[in-house]
């Protein structure tokens, strides 16, 4: 025959009483912040794929003249030496547009890591606060009891 353990850990669970709304609220603020941080990762993610498409279209834009069929063999090396040099200064202005989107995501994020902070504080500072009052509540209800314990068992001395 096996224990059913159900009947025992509902007992001891029960002994010690957790105040769930505290937990529901770690929760809540936690899938806020995770929802929060997916917003600018797929926000940055957008703009990145936005570029990356941009980049690529003006590369292949400019390969067109280099593939077209010139008269002048020399032309031939202009346009590798044309298409080389606006490379070089695409890929320059693409990689600061690349450098300002990881910039802007790195400010959201610290935001929202300083908001969740601050969040975090404020709601450890609320619980001690309250289980500084349960507690004292709870040791002047048993200070209270002893007394009359003790002046009834007196009494009846």
């Amino acid at each position: 025959m096996t224990n059913d353990f159900t009947a025992y850990f509902k007992d001891m669970m029960g002994a010690f009483p957790m105040d769930t709304k505290s937990m529901e609220a770690a929760i809540k603020s936690q899938t806020a912040l995770a929802e929060k941080m997916s917003a600018v990762a797929i926000e940055a993610a957008h703009k990145s794929t936005e570029l990356s498409a941009k980049w690529t279209h003006e590369t292949l834009t400019k390969m067109a003249d280099v593939t077209a069929v010139k008269e002048d063999p020399s032309d031939y090396a202009k346009s590798m030496t044309d298409f080389a040099s606006a490379s070089a200064e695409s890929a320059a202005e693409h990689m600061a547009e690349f450098a300002e989107i990881a910039k802007k995501v790195q400010t959201e994020t610290l935001e929202l890591m300083m908001a969740a902070g601050k969040s975090v504080s404020e709601d450890m500072t609320n619980a001690a606060q309250k289980a500084q009052a349960e507690m004292t509540a709870a040791a002047k209800k048993a200070s209270t009891q002893a007394a009359a314990t003790t002046k009834k068992a007196a009494a009846t001395a």
